[in-house]
């Protein structure tokens, strides 16, 4: 049988002349690396050497006993963590395993042969050494995708962390600095404050991934998580939805210190937009003073008791009566432009007009009034779905 006493002589031989090339073939092999593996060439060559001579004590172990360690006996988790916290994908990293293997193999095989080492046990300790391969890329599998589990839900924690305080006001300046060089924002421009819910089955997280990919696709700085149920963060620009039923709100520009200002003013707009029944993403040009009408619900009570409930006791001619002020401040006062979007004479419209202030005591040329009845009607809005404004 291969790997009797007779043959361990022989074997030690071409163990020997295999360590004394241990050096010139691990040179090789990084200069391969560095050709056909970009991942591989931030990692410092120190740190290749070491893995590089764990695996080569590995292999000449196997090649010496004629046995392959079992799958727990290969500790390979600080590899994969370092692998995966430099972003070196999983395949990459069995890639570069399976071609150091290649080349401790193909050294065997030729010193093995140069020093006639017997046939038999040549096949049975390169047939170690693929076993090697296979055992150890399973075990480097596993404790890569572990490393890479820890790697990201350490990340999630960072991120939440990183992105409550700036949002609530509480980190420091230096916090700041530190994040912000972590996630790649750009302290010298201007960022913006959002807060997003899905509209149907649409999960928060994904939500968070769409949006952060579709500004990062378009060149903007962006951060964002999900914080109690709602996407969260700092954007460049209004991102783009992607299609997704989502409603948001976009607080005013600002520098990242005062972040959490504009994300306060982003949960007002966000609250504005849920209420009005829009979807999309709201800033303060888009939503204007109807904000402030979400904010107050008892002024909208009361104004709604003065303009608008006086027109229910006129039944579906009350309704009409509504249907024409709404038109007549939409268009600017323009009692002809409001009797043909409706199709009726502009008497018509007159005479509902000069009703709508006998049962309300109010003059529609009053400035006052103006800017009541619009709030009144806004009020009238909210909770109603409608288009976006």
């Amino acid at each position: 049988m291969p790997g009797q006493s007779g043959a361990a002589a022989p074997l030690e031989r071409v163990i020997a002349a295999m360590a004394a090339k241990q050096c010139h073939v691990g040179g090789q092999l990084h200069a391969d690396l560095a050709d056909h593996l970009p991942s591989y060439r931030a990692i410092p060559r120190e740190l290749l050497d070491q893995i590089w001579q764990r695996h080569f004590r590995r292999a000449l172990a196997v090649v010496r006993e004629g046995t392959v360690p079992a799958p727990e006996d290969f500790d390979e988790a600080d590899v994969a963590r370092d692998r995966a916290a430099r972003g070196v994908p999983l395949s990459d990293g069995l890639r570069a395993f399976r071609r150091a293997l290649s080349a401790i193999r193909d050294l065997f095989i030729a010193e093995a042969t140069e020093r006639g080492l017997d046939p038999g046990l040549i096949v049975d300790r390169t047939k170690c050494l693929w076993e090697l391969a296979d055992v150890a890329s399973l075990q480097i599998a596993a404790v890569h995708r572990q490393a890479e589990v820890a790697s990201a839900l350490f990340d999630a924690r960072r991120r939440a962390a990183l992105l409550r305080g700036l949002l609530y006001g509480t980190l420091s300046a230096a916090e700041i600095h530190s994040g912000a060089a972590i996630y790649g924002l750009d302290l010298s421009r201007p960022y913006r404050a959002i807060r997003a819910v899905a509209d149907g089955n649409v999960a928060p997280d994904a939500l968070e991934r769409s949006l952060e990919s579709n500004g990062r696709r378009n060149g903007q700085g962006v951060l964002l998580t999900v914080l109690d149920d709602v996407v969260a963060g700092v954007v460049e620009a209004k991102p783009e939805t992607g299609g997704l039923e989502v409603t948001a709100g976009l607080g005013p520009p600002t520098d990242l210190a005062a972040a959490h200002r504009s994300f306060r003013a982003a949960g007002r707009l966000l609250e504005a937009a849920r209420a009005y029944g829009l979807r999309g993403v709201y800033d303060l040009s888009d939503l204007s003073w109807r904000v402030a009408v979400v904010a107050e619900p008892e002024l909208g009570e009361l104004l709604l008791d003065r303009y608008l409930r006086p027109l229910e006791a006129e039944g579906e001619f009350g309704a009409l009566i509504e249907q024409s002020v709404r038109g007549y401040l939409e268009r600017g006062r323009h009692i002809r432009e409001v009797a043909r979007s409706a199709h009726v004479h502009v008497n018509t419209v007159r005479y509902r007009l000069r009703r709508f202030e006998e049962l309300t005591g109010t003059s529609l040329d009053a400035p006052d009034t103006a800017v009541e009845l619009n709030w009144a009607l806004a009020a009238r809005e909210l909770g109603r779905p409608r288009h976006p404004i």
